[in-house]
């Protein structure tokens, strides 16, 4: 006989940066294991330093990073903890992105621009990637922009699940806040079995977050209404929607995001809305500003730490969605 038999067990071990320890934190509860110990620090000029305090040889790794504010500085951290756990020969590397940072980039609306979440994407496969996981892509062809497997997970059963139980559904409405959700709210609708109405809007190509809300289409006259977006940054689109539907007459306005980006105006906007209340998920941390009586936090803890599993065991993360 020649060459060595091993038991051929597999080993996972779970990996968090420092930009949402939180969830990572939640995520391992989850699944029964501790996150590894880690050295992570800025020296003084910015530049970052990482090293694991247990080997990472032939374990399935899986690295929790959401790309929250400082952007840049936490997808460069998970760059450079993805290129160490390569250069500790990891077995395999998965990246757990629950908010991919860039994705509104994801094509050329004008000549000499970039296509930034591409970008990302080539950037992780660089440093060592092999897999991908993360939540709701502002558009699903981002997913083709890496070469290799993307599981892509969703936050609607947990968003509609949570405004089914404390909404009366034949009150109900769901309310696409411009053209492009438009799929993402007619899954709503099958899921809560409520009619749809859209918020026709148009973007400043000059201006960023500037929005004129034109008009609705739908009947929101005296209606409960969910607007369902994938992400909110400065508010102002989803403000400005909310606005057109109490002209036109809804008895309520409550508002479902699955990444609460909330930068710059967000708190002001968020605090002075006419909206019920704004129910997010823990992608990305809710600024401390914002810990106001109207938003509502949801965990996707659970279903990311399943998704890592399925991956681990090499299950069906698809199965996991269904029922949609």
């Amino acid at each position: 006989m020649t060459g060595i038999k091993t038991t051929g067990e597999k080993k996972m071990m779970l990996f968090s940066g420092r930009a949402h320890p939180e969830l990572a934190e939640e995520v391992a509860h989850q699944l029964g294991v501790g996150l590894v110990p880690t050295k992570a620090f800025d020296f003084a000029n910015g530049e970052i330093y990482v090293r694991y305090q247990e080997s990472a040889r032939g374990a399935d790794c899986f690295l929790i990073q959401s790309h929250t504010a400082p952007i840049n500085k936490w997808i460069m951290e998970q760059l450079i903890m993805i290129d160490a756990l390569k250069r500790a020969s990891a077995r395999s590397i998965t990246v757990v992105v629950p908010f991919y940072g860039y994705a509104r980039q994801d094509k050329k609306h004008r000549g000499r621009e970039p296509i930034s979440a591409r970008l990302i994407a080539d950037l992780m496969k660089t440093a060592g990637a092999d897999r991908i996981v993360t939540v709701d892509l502002h558009t699903d062809q981002i997913m083709g922009f890496f070469d290799g497997p993307v599981d892509h997970l969703f936050a609607l059963p947990v968003l509609a699940d949570y405004v089914g139980a404390k909404v009366d559904r034949n009150k109900l409405t769901v309310v696409s806040p411009d053209a492009g959700r438009v799929r993402v709210a007619d899954r709503w609708c099958d899921r809560l079995g409520a009619p749809l109405a859209i918020v026709h809007k148009r973007r400043d190509k000059d201006v960023a977050n500037q929005v004129t809300v034109h008009e609705v289409v739908g009947d929101v006259k005296d209606r409960v209404c969910v607007l369902v977006d994938d992400m909110i940054d400065t508010g102002g689109t989803i403000c400005a929607a909310a606005d057109a539907l109490f002209a036109n007459g809804a008895a309520d306005v409550i508002v479902t995001a699955t990444h609460g980006v909330l930068s710059g105006p967000a708190a002001d906007r968020l605090k002075n809305s006419k909206v019920s209340e704004f129910v997010f998920t823990n992608t990305l941390p809710t600024p401390s500003e914002l810990e106001l009586d109207k938003i509502t936090v949801l965990s996707m803890a659970p279903t990311v730490a399943r998704a890592i599993r399925e991956v681990f065991e090499d299950g069906s993360v698809t199965s996991l969605f269904d029922e949609q």
